[in-house]
């Protein structure tokens, strides 16, 4: 080299430049990291199991919540599919009266009419046990909720106006819904 001139290569980097701490080697152009501390491959681990770990529960909460979710819907499928089975089992004794009547070959009217309340209180006990219960609101204010107007008619006496003052049909509700709202007459 002339003098006054200089190498325009870099300096060569020394050996104990290239094993520096933490940062990656390189050889035929490929970078290598440096291999972990013994302290972070454990912690490394300890997180994967736990990872791991953390998975398992997740599908296992997955899989109960489904089959919750399959029961519930079962359980509606057969609330619906056997729901009136209290009210059916109720029926079958009045069934049998009504069935026993029209068997009689007898034209006493009175045996006619007592198998005929009997059956009607058999068929009203069906009814209580499941809470099916008859709208019969003689003097009661109207409510339009449980009843329906047929009509009006002037106030008889001492009956206030608003008031039902016959009914043409009875209504029925079952436990606090109305069924079928009663027929009546009101009182203007």
């Amino acid at each position: 080299m002339e003098p006054g001139m200089h190498d325009a290569r870099p300096p060569a980097p020394d050996a104990a430049q290239d094993d520096r701490a933490g940062e990656p080697k390189t050889t035929a152009g490929a970078t290598v990291p440096p291999a972990p501390e013994p302290d972070l491959q454990a912690a490394l681990a300890a997180a994967e199991a736990k990872v791991s770990e953390h998975y398992d529960a997740l599908l296992r909460a997955k899989a109960e919540a489904e089959n919750t979710r399959r029961r519930a819907q079962e359980d509606v499928a057969k609330a619906h599919k056997f729901g009136i089975e209290n009210f059916a089992e109720s029926m079958l004794p009045v069934m049998d009266s009504l069935q026993a009547a029209l068997s009689d070959a007898s034209s006493d009217a009175g045996k006619i009419r007592e198998g005929v309340e009997l059956t009607r209180k058999q068929l009203q006990g069906a009814f209580e046990r499941n809470r099916l219960v008859a709208i019969a609101p003689v003097g009661e204010k109207f409510d339009p909720h449980k009843h329906q107007a047929i009509s009006t008619v002037p106030a008889p006496d001492g009956t206030p106006p608003n008031h039902v003052v016959a009914v043409l049909q009875q209504g029925w509700m079952l436990a606090d819904r109305v069924l079928r709202p009663a027929l009546v007459t009101v009182s203007s």
